[in-house]
């Protein structure tokens, strides 16, 4: 039987490098199947896979997540704590919220939701490599890319992570293993109008 590991789509940042109108995630890019926001488009490419997905995102986004996936599969940070001081929402946060919540996965697959061009069989191939590396990522022309890989392995590790910590320190450690792609998706993300500009052309 082949291992279904989760599609963990971090899309709790708040963006701050765009300075369009309205969050960069629910910016329209044009396609065949009508205007998809950029949210839209990552996330119908994650659901394509038929791998278990889950979305790590704020409550200013929950409502765009909540049209496009099962409540269930939704994970809302909270941006304040109890006493109602702001809470830091960083990728370790976001990467630990969407481990714990898909703790029965085979492996999780790490994806920003800014990269809508990643195609459902690149995260099929880096799902499919796990079953032979405990961390493995996209790899296009010679270049790393997303999504990046882990088994199951390193749950203790994903889930020390923390604030702004990614998982760099883990893919070094464990000498991670390309998986070759002919997908230039894997290296393009929005952070800028300018990012935005070049995916509509």
């Amino acid at each position: 039987m082949k291992r279904r590991p989760a599609v963990v789509v971090l899309a709790a940042g708040r963006g701050s490098r765009f300075r369009g109108a309205g969050h960069k995630l629910e910016q329209p890019i044009s396609g065949s199947n009508g205007a998809d926001s950029l949210l839209a488009r990552t996330l119908r490419h994650a659901i394509a896979t038929q791998l278990p997905v889950v979305v790590v995102t704020t409550p200013a986004l929950a409502p765009a997540v909540h049209l496009l996936v099962a409540a269930r599969d939704v994970v809302t940070l909270p941006e304040r704590d109890v006493h109602g001081r702001p809470q830091p929402i960083g990728m370790g946060h976001s990467i630990v919220a969407g481990v714990s919540a898909t703790g029965d996965a085979d492996g999780w697959l790490i994806l920003p939701a800014d990269m809508p061009l990643v195609r459902p069989a690149t995260m099929l191939a880096v799902a499919q490599g796990l079953e032979r590396y405990p961390v493995c990522y996209a790899q296009y022309r010679g270049i790393q890319g997303h999504p990046v890989g882990f088994g199951t392995e390193l749950y203790s590790e994903l889930m020390a992570l923390q604030g702004d910590e990614g998982a760099r320190r883990i893919v070094a450690r464990y000498a991670a293993q390309p998986i070759a792609v002919d997908d230039p998706g894997v290296h393009i993300d929005v952070d800028t109008v300018e990012d935005l500009a070049r995916l509509r052309t």
